[in-house]
Parts: structure tokens; C-alpha cells; sequence
């Protein structure tokens, strides 16, 4: 037949609209801003991690008084967001300085499981396992636990 148009033989898959396609830089994304500290409230999580795990849709009762759609039902895409038990593995504190936050302390947990450990290596089987064993020294005898016990007061002010 007629030659046709490349247009109407081969059109582009995808719309423009959403170039550049780029994969994400990392898997766990950074919290660009925390809410505002309230001082009247408990010491609390102010975030929890999740994955997003993919998508899905589900059909669901559309409830929009006044709207043509009424109690009708509707089809709605759906993010999954895995949220994975979190564990805290030690605590930082912040003391507020001129010129913003300044961490005061980092203090680790008594007992880090070897998962933990593993994250902190990138290649385990070959390392010597020596990641915070001085940390874990610490809590043994008595002048690392006046240090940690110091520490935590100071944290607490």
C-alpha cells in the first residue's frame, strides 16, 4: 500500500511529560525537614522508615456528595509502603549552638545484633568484625558506664 508516516507507523511510547526517567539515587530517602520540636512533649519518634514496594489497584466507594460518582464504585491506584520493624540501635544528641544544631554524643546500644553489625561492612566475611567492639567496651566496666550514665544526663539537659 501507501508508504505512511512514521508518526502513525511507530509513535513513541511513553509521554515527554515525565523525562528524564532516572532511577532513584538511594533506597532509604532523607527527611529534608523534621517538624518543629515541641518542648511540652514527650521524647518521641518523629518519623518512621518505609520502602515503597510497588503498585496496585483497588475498587472502592467513591464518597463525593454532589459529585456524579457518587456511591459508585471506583477504580484507585495504590502505593504499597513496606514499613519493616525499625530497631534503634543508639542515640544522638543535639545541643543548640549559634550557629544551628551541633551533635553533642553519639551513644551506641549495649548489644548491636550482627545484622546491624554486617550494614556497617561492605564486604563482612572479610573484615576482622572489629566494628564497636570499643562502643560495647565501654558498657563493660565501671568507668565507660559513669561515662555513658554522664553522657545521657548531659543529653537529658
Amino acid at each position: 500500500g501507501k508508504m505512511s508516516h512514521r508518526k502513525f507507523s511507530a509513535p513513541r511510547h511513553g509521554s515527554m511529560a515525565f523525562y528524564p526517567k532516572k532511577r532513584c539515587r538511594r533506597h532509604r530517602p532523607r527527611v529534608k525537614t523534621f517538624p518543629k520540636d515541641d518542648k511540652s512533649k514527650p521524647v518521641h519518634l518523629t518519623a518512621f522508615l518505609g520502602y515503597k514496594a510497588g503498585m496496585t489497584h483497588i475498587v472502592r466507594v467513591a464518597d463525593k456528595p454532589g459529585s456524579k460518582i457518587n456511591r459508585k464504585e471506583v477504580l484507585e491506584a495504590v502505593t504499597i509502603i513496606e514499613t519493616p520493624p525499625m530497631v534503634c540501635v543508639g542515640v544522638v544528641g543535639y545541643i543548640q549552638t549559634p550557629r544551628g544544631l551541633r551533635v553533642l554524643k553519639t551513644i551506641w546500644a549495649e548489644h548491636l545484633s550482627e545484622e546491624c553489625k554486617r550494614r556497617f561492612y561492605k564486604n563482612w566475611h572479610k573484615s576482622k568484625k572489629k566494628a564497636f567492639t570499643n562502643a560495647a567496651q565501654k558498657w563493660q566496666d565501671s568507668l565507660g558506664k559513669k561515662m555513658i550514665k554522664r553522657e545521657i544526663a548531659k543529653m537529658k539537659k
